[in-house]
């Protein structure tokens, strides 16, 4: 009997692609219910998608069975490559999948091969799966896409959507909609794995707004630009979107210019802070790695920032010897700027702080948070409010050199483009526009408009998902008024918003009488959304709270940018004053630039500056 060659392996009926990304601990009992499958006649293809750990320690003694192999990227290169990997391997005549954090029951393979083996017509089979520690479903999980724990399918030329063209957690779109086309996948109807459930789940850190895109990144380690669309969210393409700002050859060093190291994260309009680097200054980065969704870190989707690696960055540091840190934004990055405020680095260190003291608060984080604000040799604070309210509650910060710069400032080319024609003026009709999650006004509120004919556009492709119940009950209360169109980006801000009479800010009563100690963040806070309705020249919409410290009263008062209403009359009132209107519509087009990050950025560079000298003038 001849023997057979080299690297030959019997036919199997099921290859089992297991992609794993830092899943060490989970690893071993993925594959110990593979081992106890009633069904042995499968192949496992373990795919280390640029993990971590230590992928092929954590498997073990698995590695020794000839039906276990292991393929391994050199770096993260996303699920649908991962996948793709496995499926290039396969030589099964079926195709399951068993993520590294999911199990098999004892009867999952078997009871997937015959329903298979019984229905030729059919494509896939699916199995019911336990999820949410303690939920069943006989097949597709509510408000999910079909599992890859509880599918196989026929192998198939077919291949799953990678990194290069789509980021997503729509497994339905990525391949099962392409092999199912018209026919549906037959379900064995039993419960027969379970799809973990921890916060390191991929579709967790895709879906906003406690994962998203910036988390996504820090947490695969992922160095090139996204285009991210997550089943709750918008449609983030920072290829297209940031492909001008790419492309741009980099600005030399000017011989004043600073070395500066960014350390923490950058927020919204991210991209602004190319203006330093366009104006001769040199940009490192060294990013929290906890993000939420609107933290944006490193690497940068725009280039021309250089990062610091966090293994030894210190050291790293230390070598680099930049001229000044510049540590921001929001409270997520609290405990991280503290760590490299308490490093001792010997290099001058200024606080850029948005949002917000009291979630600090609440995350014990206020200590960390008092630190910043009196061990730096300079604080930046969003708001003149802001920094009143810190004066009061820590007045040690009052000793500590200061300056006021919104930290969310778009950058100023995105306010290119002319004003597009009213929408008021085919229809007759008053039409507001909300830039983003409703944050306010309320359902009645909105019902009392569509009442004398105003009309509200809601864009947030977020909001359907995330504030469903407001959402839908608008719909229901001014079904003919409400309208809800997907997120826009920056470069279409002015063409887009321009259309509409007036733009909402945030809408909430404010009863702190002047005192900064009652002060809450919305009195405190210049949202996002007063710069994307400034570049548009839209007049902004506010409750009226005279008496009271509130921050965006404040600068639209002084600067005749808006409307400020007590109750729904009197908004319908005010909106319906054309000639006031358009008076306001061209206040706000008028000083538009000044919502700009450009306009403060040499304001921003004159104080780094003078915490350099001051630090370099103090003996010491």
């Amino acid at each position: 009997m001849s023997q057979p060659f080299e690297g030959w392996a019997p036919a199997v009926r099921v290859s089992v692609v297991m992609p794993t990304y830092d899943q060490d601990r989970f690893l071993p009992g993925a594959v110990a219910s593979l081992l106890a499958q009633t069904e042995s006649s499968w192949e496992l293809i373990v795919v280390d998608d640029g993990s971590p750990g230590d992928t092929r320690t954590a498997l073990g003694d698995a590695l020794d069975d000839v039906r276990v192999r292991l393929e391994t990227f050199d770096r993260n290169r996303g699920l649908g490559a991962a996948l793709n990997r496995g499926l290039d391997s396969a030589r099964g005549e079926y195709v399951a999948y068993l993520p590294s954090d999911d199990v098999y029951y004892g009867s999952h393979l078997a009871s997937l091969v015959d329903a298979l083996d019984g229905a030729p017509e059919a494509t896939v089979a699916v199995a019911g799966v336990r999820h949410h520690q303690v939920r069943t479903s006989p097949g597709r999980i509510e408000g999910e896409p079909l599992q890859l724990v509880q599918v196989a399918h026929r192998r198939t030329a077919q291949r799953w959507i990678e990194r290069s063209e789509l980021t997503t957690d729509d497994l339905d779109g990525m391949l099962w909609e392409r092999l199912l086309g018209d026919k549906p996948p037959i379900e064995t109807g039993v419960v027969t794995c379970e799809w973990g459930w921890h916060p390191l789940q991929r579709h967790k850190v895709l879906r906003e707004p406690w994962g998203g895109l910036n988390p996504y990144r820090a947490r695969y380690r992922v160095r090139e630009p996204l285009c991210l669309h997550s089943t709750v969210g918008h449609l983030h393409d920072e290829v297209e979107h940031y492909r001008q700002f790419r492309q741009r050859p980099s600005t030399p060093r000017a011989t004043d210019g600073l070395r500066v190291l960014l350390v923490g994260e950058l927020a919204h309009n991210p991209e602004r802070i190319l203006v330093l680097e366009e104006r001769g200054h040199e940009l490192h980065g060294l990013w929290t790695d906890t993000p939420v969704w609107f933290n944006t870190v490193g690497p940068m989707p725009f280039g021309h920032v250089s990062d610091v690696p966090r293994d030894g960055w210190r050291d790293t540091v230390r070598r680099l010897q930049p001229d000044v840190i510049y540590a921001l934004l929001n409270w997520q990055t609290i405990r991280w700027a503290h760590e490299v405020l308490s490093a001792d680095l010997s290099i001058p260190f200024v606080w850029h702080f948005k949002e917000g003291p009291f979630f600090a608060r609440e995350h014990g984080l206020w200590s960390a948070l008092v630190d910043l604000h009196t061990r730096s040799d300079g604080v930046i604070y969003s708001s003149p409010e802001l920094r009143a309210w810190f004066a009061a509650t820590v007045p040690a910060s009052a000793q500590c050199p200061t300056l006021v710069i919104d930290g969310d400032l778009p950058k100023g080319e995105w306010l290119a483009g002319e004003r597009s024609p009213l929408l008021s003026r085919h229809d007759g009709a008053v039409h507001t526009v909300i830039p983003g999650r409703p944050m306010g006004p309320e359902p009645e509120v909105v019902a009392a408009l569509a009442e004398a004919g105003v009309h509200v556009h809601l864009y947030s492709a977020k909001a359907a998902a995330q504030m469903r119940s407001w959402v839908t009950e608008v719909q229901r209360l001014a079904p003919a008024h409400f309208h809800l169109h997907p997120q826009v980006d920056q470069a279409q801000w002015v063409s887009e918003f321009s259309r509409y009479d007036a733009g909402w800010l945030h809408s909430f009563r404010s009863d702190n009488r002047g005192d900064p100690y009652a002060a809450t963040w919305d009195d405190l806070n210049y949202p996002a959304r007063m710069g994307t309705l400034a570049a548009a020249g839209v007049p902004m919409i506010q409750r009226d709270n005279t008496g009271s410290m509130v921050a965006t009263q404040a600068l639209a008062r002084e600067r005749d940018l808006g409307v400020f209403w007590n109750g729904a009359d009197d908004l319908i009132a005010q909106l319906g004053d054309r000639d006031r209107m358009a008076m306001l519509r061209q206040s706000v087009w008028n000083q538009r630039a000044d919502f700009t990050f450009d306009a403060h950025a040499d304001r921003l560079v004159g104080f780094l500056g003078e915490v350099v000298a001051r630090r370099r003038s103090t003996p010491g």
